[in-house]
């Protein structure tokens, strides 16, 4: 694929999206089912392999870009990652003078409402793809609870779901998982 396509699709989902995983309908729509240079199952490592690691949210982008075209294919995410950025710093300079104008406020709650439909809709194909068993569809539901009824971290609720994956496959449970 052509590196500045790439850019211009991966910039297209982290412009229209206002968080980390929002953009991820846009960019499964092309490039898994329009240009067909990325699987399901690479687009959801690359969220696997973010979520996994320390760093910002969006560096998914990254990683679907790696997948897609390699080591430029990494430096187009980045560059797609960080262009809105460095673009709405002025936006935001502009924005903060009108914060108290009416259609500012309504305009910046749509925003807000968009981008938690664009999560959910990006939660749909994650867990299509990673709820595969019994074990995944129970440390999803504890890890549901737990982030609605605790104040506990997610980073342990990753390692813990980690550690309980670890375990089943270790005792046998693999068909489970």
């Amino acid at each position: 694929m052509n590196i500045v396509l790439l850019y211009l699709l991966l910039l297209k989902g982290t412009a229209t999206a206002f968080a980390g995983l929002a953009s991820l309908p846009v960019i499964q729509e092309s490039l898994v089912n329009q240009y067909h240079v990325l699987t399901n199952e690479q687009l959801n490592e690359a969220v696997v392999i973010t979520r996994s690691s320390p760093g910002p949210v969006g560096l998914w982008v990254v990683s679907a870009g790696y997948f897609a075209a390699g080591l430029p294919g990494a430096i187009a995410g980045w560059l797609a990652m960080i262009t809105p950025a460095l673009l709405i710093i002025p936006l935001v300079h502009f924005v903060g003078r009108k914060m108290g104008h009416p259609r500012v406020k309504s305009i910046l709650q749509t925003i807000v409402i968009a981008s938690a439909g664009l999560l959910l809709a990006a939660a749909i194909p994650l867990g299509h793809d990673g709820l595969t068993g019994p074990v995944t569809w129970a440390i999803a539901i504890v890890c549901f609870i737990l982030l609605f009824t605790t104040k506990l971290d997610t980073l342990w609720m990753i390692l813990g779901a980690a550690l309980v994956s670890l375990t089943a496959s270790s005792v046998g449970l693999v068909a489970l998982l």
